[in-house]
């Protein structure tokens, strides 16, 4: 399966479509805090087992910092 994450084109081998979880599983993405949008929608935390990423989706996961 091809995605574009990250803006970077990206070949899943084996997969026809997956979830938001097995994305970020698959991708090593072990940041507590993580924004997800796919196809410029966002994503909430709860939906990541829900959400179903398709072959040409585009999926982008930013790493949420604060500081003061």
């Amino acid at each position: 399966m091809n995605i574009t994450l990250n803006n970077r084109s990206e070949k899943l081998e084996g997969y026809n479509e997956l979830t938001v979880s097995e994305l970020l599983k698959v991708k090593n993405f072990t940041f507590k805090f993580l924004a997800v949008r796919v196809n410029g929608t966002p994503v909430s935390t709860s939906e990541y087992n829900e959400a179903v990423i398709r072959p040409g989706d585009k999926v982008v996961v930013m790493h949420l910092i604060s500081g003061g």
